[in-house]
């Protein structure tokens, strides 16, 4: 029933996404569109970490959460990072640094891995093996801070 959920909202997000692509994205649609992905990402990060810190494991939070992880990570996020968005526009902040468009091949080589790591912790949690998920989740959360530590501005 989850996996049901998650391929229901992939599939409308995909549709809208679809149908906004034939629009013109402007820089700052895409900053917040980002911005809210990886807020949506944290927030599913920390209900894992939650599960694998404390002593009550919930093999489905655990999969739920994975499972959004992976599904935004392969859902062609890159497209959101387009011309204009490397710097504050229209009231909207960014903290992407601009090396992220000045070395792309590298931003690209990250997202991969990250792409890799969430889909493989999706597998993972899906196993129930809470060791099994640390070990992954601490995967990911590595390529989190590999992309954060290159192309994001501290705060």
């Amino acid at each position: 029933m989850h996996k049901k959920i998650v391929l229901a909202l992939v599939a409308s997000a995909s549709l809208a996404g679809a149908a906004h692509a034939q629009q013109a994205l402007k820089p700052e649609q895409a900053i917040k569109y980002r911005q809210a992905a990886y807020s949506y990402i944290s927030w599913n990060m920390g209900r894992i970490k939650a599960n694998v810190s404390g002593a009550n494991y919930n093999k489905s939070e655990v999969i739920l959460a994975a499972n959004v992880i992976s599904a935004i990570a392969n859902s062609g996020m890159g497209a959101l990072y387009i011309p204009g968005s490397d710097k504050d526009v229209g009231g909207v902040k960014t903290s992407v640094k601009p090396e992220f468009f000045a070395k792309p091949q590298d931003a690209a080589r990250l997202a991969q891995r990250f792409t890799q790591e969430a889909t493989e912790l999706a597998k993972v949690a899906a196993s129930g093996d809470a060791a099994a998920v640390k070990a992954q989740f601490d995967k990911v959360g590595g390529t989190c801070k590999a992309c954060h530590d290159d192309f994001k501005v501290k705060n």
